[in-house]
């Protein structure tokens, strides 16, 4: 869940595919979950009531950041945390892919196709995203769990990632 802009939906708020939440696993955190949601996406859940941005993250973070302008401050906040994955679109050449992710994060998952996103009263959306999504691993752990989700896709292990199985010490 999360904020999303969309000038052609006339709103900003869409929602993450619950089926796509189910399959990631259990998260502790979301730091941008809607005041109203249809159900939940992690344990504890923070809304722009409390800014997610500057409260304090414990413990595994999903993220699914409002899609403008703010972006890039929600990726490094996750790089910072560590245990997060992040779903944005994948929008690989612009400043913020640049900064926070190819930079910093562990593994990205371009999913296949694009995603229907749901609206705030858990109805799908008719039309679908408009962009391909990818879900952005910011640690060795979630980078696994991305790994074994079959969700459709492509994962791509960077090279700041830190590797799963650590080499052998001479």
């Amino acid at each position: 869940m999360g904020r999303h802009h969309s000038a052609r939906a006339g709103k900003d708020e869409w929602l993450t595919p619950p089926d796509l939440l189910r399959t990631l696993g259990t998260f502790d955190l979301d730091p941008c979950a809607p005041v109203n949601r249809p159900w939940p996406t992690a344990a504890r859940h923070l809304t722009w009531k409390d800014n997610g941005l500057l409260a304090e993250w414990k413990g595994r973070v999903w993220c699914n950041p409002p899609y403008g302008r703010e972006a890039g401050r929600w990726l490094a906040r996750c790089a910072e945390h560590g245990n997060a994955t992040a779903l944005i679109f994948a929008r690989t050449e612009t400043a913020d892919w640049q900064a926070h992710v190819w930079a910093k994060a562990d593994a990205i998952l371009f999913l296949y196709g694009r995603l229907h996103f749901h609206h705030v009263d858990g109805r799908r959306a008719a039309a679908n995203a408009g962009a391909p999504s990818a879900l952005i691993s910011y640690d060795a752990r979630n980078t696994q769990l991305l790994e074994n989700s079959e969700l459709p896709g492509r994962l791509i292990r960077l090279a700041n990632a830190e590797p799963t199985h650590p080499e052998p010490k001479p």
